[in-house]
């Protein structure tokens, strides 16, 4: 092929060595001297989340081309937070960005039950997985819109590859400038890997088992600029933009696949590692510990330790062929560990900054239940173990979807209604700007011995995380630091 010739007043490639010794002396710089150059962030990130879901057939389970009525639907409720995606198989919703991990679970439970509502009135369901179970339908069909099907002539083939219904999980953080969307991007990349291990839930693509936790990274690797994010300033990422959408890489800045990516309409710093979940408390960890190492990362006092572009390759692949049984490098020396123990670690690492935002408890106790009943990876293979066939993974997903989703109406801006056949305790979050109520289906009533709640009407903090209750909130135990947790935590409200 002959090769296009270049554009005339565009500097030379500097040589392959000299390209890779400015890299690794950006990539330290970045991550020895961020905040000292450049303006705080603010004293506290917001963040928010976006969630891909696949529709499924009810009586088939493969999936079907119901975003048209889903979206639409699901719109009178969110508005313009219900949206397509690139596949007419596939839906999104987006929270608000929100303070607290409280509203953050709150706007995560409303999507999902809208879009849960919404599938089955359009004769589909929704699920959550990061590719297609069963053997799909092709050629599939591209969501309508002029953009879309300009992305699809320019992928070709990708489009409609074996395992092309990819969802993710994206968290936002901000509010960030380029330039601090940069620096969280560079010293986060070390801990990315971990993040993909605790939330891989793709290990079945279209009928294909190849024994990995998550198929979709290597799906979504197929398509431009996807992977780690290269180490970058402010002058250096729109040099690389304007580059790439001048060769024709991508279409435009919106087409950036990396990894971590500063967000073109917001900003925020946008993390798009993750597969998406069905379990809700997943994305809830997922979101909060990113919000608590950024907090931790963007810290002048913080060091990092820089990690070259093939080792960090060499750790997202090995966290999606093994998911939480997978043996990463440590952030902070370098030396492969398990990801069991990494992942509590990183939730020690963040914890000064967890505790200030009053999320220490809760990201204790969510890994906790992950490290003890496993990743979404681990419950589809149990789900295929004990029924023998691939339609049970995908009825194991939807229930666990619409099971995060408690179906719920939402009444101006007052607290959540909750069905009347749910058992129902009130905990009531307080925050400077106003006292707000959370009324969440409480799992104590199937627990007989479990009494932390002991009759009041305020939840305890397990049961707001919609996880089996601890046995009392005075035998929460979380090692030698169960002395540090406070119960109940900080900013509860006497209900």
């Amino acid at each position: 092929m002959t090769p296009r010739p270049r554009p005339t007043g565009r500097p030379p490639d500097p040589p392959p060595e000299r390209a890779r010794e400015q890299a690794h002396e950006q990539a330290h710089e970045l991550a020895h001297e961020p905040a000292a150059r450049w303006p705080p962030p603010p004293r506290l990130l917001r963040f928010g989340v976006e969630e891909e879901f696949l529709l499924t057939a009810r009586r088939s389970r493969t999936t079907v081309p119901a975003a048209a009525a889903v979206v639409a639907d699901a719109a009178r409720t969110l508005g313009t937070r219900a949206q397509h995606e690139f596949l007419a198989t596939q839906v999104e919703v987006c929270t608000r960005p929100v303070a607290t991990a409280a509203e953050l679970r709150d706007e995560l439970a409303l999507g999902r039950a809208v879009l849960v509502a919404a599938a089955e009135r359009a004769q589909a369901r929704l699920t959550a997985s990061g590719t297609a179970v069963l053997p799909s339908r092709h050629p599939l069909p591209v969501s309508a819109g002029r953009r879309y099907q300009q992305i699809a002539s320019m992928v070709n083939g990708i489009a409609d590859q074996v395992g092309a219904e990819i969802c993710g999980c994206h968290v936002h953080l901000g509010d960030l400038t380029l330039t601090q969307s940069l620096c969280l991007s560079a010293r986060l990349r070390a801990w990315l890997p971990i993040v993909q291990s605790f939330c891989a839930n793709s290990p079945f693509c279209e009928g294909i088992d190849r024994g990995t936790a998550a198929i979709r990274p290597e799906r979504y690797a197929r398509w431009p600029t996807c992977g780690p994010a290269p180490v970058l300033d402010p002058h250096g990422y729109r040099t690389a933009m304007d580059r790439m959408v001048e060769d024709g890489v991508i279409l435009d800045r919106r087409m950036l696949y990396w990894y971590a990516r500063p967000s073109e309409h917001l900003p925020t710093l946008e993390v798009r590692v993750a597969d998406t979940s069905a379990d809700l408390d997943t994305a809830l960890l997922l979101a909060v510990l990113l919000r608590g190492l950024a907090h931790t990362l963007l810290d002048p006092r913080t060091r990092v330790r820089p990690i070259a572009d093939l080792a960090l390759r060499l750790a997202h692949r090995a966290a999606a062929e093994a998911g939480l049984a997978a043996e990463l490098p440590d952030p902070h020396t370098g030396e492969l560990r398990p990801v069991r123990q990494l992942l509590p670690e990183a939730v020690e690492f963040a914890a000064p900054a967890l505790a200030r935002t009053h999320d220490l408890t809760l990201a204790r106790h969510l890994t906790g239940h992950l490290l003890a009943h496993g990743s979404g990876a681990d419950r589809q293979r149990a789900a295929l173990a004990r029924h023998g066939h691939l339609s049970a993974v995908v009825d194991d997903l939807t229930h666990r979807t619409a099971a995060a989703a408690p179906a719920t109406r939402r009444s101006g801006h007052g607290p959540i209604h909750v069905s009347a056949h749910l058992p129902v305790h009130v905990w009531v979050h307080v925050s400077v700007r106003a006292p707000r109520a959370y009324a969440w289906p409480c799992c104590c009533s199937d627990l007989p011995a479990c009494t932390p709640c002991r009759g009041t009407p305020r939840c305890c903090w397990t049961c707001w995380a919609a996880n089996p209750c601890a046995p009392a909130p005075a035998a929460w135990t979380w090692g030698r630091d169960a002395a540090r947790s406070p119960w109940p935590p900080p900013g509860a409200g006497a209900g």
